[in-house]
């Protein structure tokens, strides 16, 4: 807090500095109180009580050689002066002589990391009984008041900034990744109405099917951002949405993605509330990993049905079981259901798929056999 308008401005927030002030000059009869930012160079005035007339106002400045806040930001130490006449350490010292005190309290502020904020301290021109433990440890208490709400001032400004930060990312990041790949889909797409070789159709079919997979890496790098960088992923529930053309719809298009995997569906009918597209992105989720890491000899079975009062979704696959190791940090992010290297995907899918379980108040669990693996999701119906 180098800038002497924000350090002036954290304190101006602070609503209880103006009755500390004020509770100061009462107890201890002192005309003039204030809370003063010192650093090496500068002595700044952020809040003042004045019945002296001193004539310093909130952003006014003293020489910080002519003070003793100075020598205070060097040894951390109060400085009580009752009478400087009869001080044997500050009797000649130039402070008093330059303003004409005669009493004379400051205490630092010391800020949570240690660093050092300033002083609050009274002065008057005439000697005031002062060290004493009720009215040192009023200062105490004091100083340590504002240096808490220093502390959580400072806090909220920088969750404040970082949280923009992460809203300016995530914009970026959305609009940076996702302008390109819609260049390069527009232009496979207008170059496959004029291709008629074979070997031309075969490689921008290759190309169509890369933009589709980095897109889906993009929704979910977005998501992860969104997860743990803002908010959490959004979701817009509606009520009784009838989810089951949305799941159809999904299956369709990976199945047409993966025309070699073969992909049982069977769904029941439902009215939920939810947001269909999450849930959609969800199953999405359930069935890629399935491909990715089942046997693609066997068919990939995903269900929905109505058990009591819950909505409950399960895709299985066969295939190698997951290990114990990776089985209990499955839904982390960056970890993927199998041990094998050089497997596509950033491991983020199952872990978007568990934070839309969150958002919907649902469950989602995983049970992994020789003979099975099978994620069940399980939503409330209300």
């Amino acid at each position: 807090m180098n800038d002497p308008i924000a350090a002036i401005d954290a304190i101006a927030q602070i609503n209880a500095v103006p009755t500390i002030l004020d509770v100061v000059c009462k107890i201890t009869g002192m005309r003039f109180a204030a809370v003063a930012r010192v650093t090496a160079d500068r002595w700044i005035a952020c809040s003042v009580r004045d019945e002296i007339a001193f004539g310093l106002a909130p952003g006014g400045e003293l020489k910080i050689e002519t003070t003793i806040c100075n020598e205070i930001r060097e040894h951390r130490q109060a400085v009580i002066i009752d009478n400087v006449a009869d001080d044997p350490v500050y009797a000649g010292h130039h402070t008093p002589e330059i303003y004409g005190l005669q009493s004379y309290i400051s205490m630092p502020i010391t800020l949570a990391d240690g660093s050092f904020f300033g002083t609050l301290c009274a002065i008057d021109t005439v000697p005031r009984r002062l060290n004493t433990p009720e009215i040192i440890g009023m200062f105490e208490l004091f100083a340590n008041l504002i240096a808490f709400h220093l502390d959580t001032h400072d806090r909220i400004d920088q969750e404040r900034q970082a949280s923009e930060l992460r809203e300016q990312f995530i914009a970026v990041l959305g609009h940076d990744l996702r302008n390109p790949l819609a260049s390069l889909d527009a232009g496979t797409r207008m170059l496959q109405r004029s291709v008629e070789d074979e070997k031309g159709k075969a490689v921008l079919g290759l190309m169509q099917s890369s933009i589709s997979r980095m897109s889906g890496l993009i929704d979910n790098v977005l998501d992860f951002a969104r997860g743990r960088l803002g908010g959490g992923i959004p979701v817009e529930q509606a009520d009784r949405v009838p989810l089951k053309p949305v799941m159809e719809q999904v299956v369709a298009e990976l199945r047409m993605a993966n025309p070699g995997r073969a992909i049982e569906a069977e769904f029941a009918e439902a009215l939920v509330r939810c947001d269909e597209g999450r849930i959609g992105q969800l199953l999405s989720n359930l069935i890629a990993n399935a491909l990715t890491h089942g046997d693609p000899a066997t068919p990939i079975r995903a269900r929905s049905t109505i058990a009591g009062n819950c909505f409950v979704l399960t895709v299985a696959n066969a295939g190698e079981p997951i290990p114990e190791a990776v089985l209990k940090d499955l839904f982390k992010p960056f970890v993927r259901a199998s041990a094998k290297a050089n497997l596509e995907g950033l491991g983020l899918g199952l872990y978007i798929a568990s934070e839309i379980a969150k958002t919907h108040n649902a469950r989602l669990s995983v049970s992994s056999t020789p003979e099975e693996t099978c994620f069940t999701f399980q939503m409330p119906l209300r």
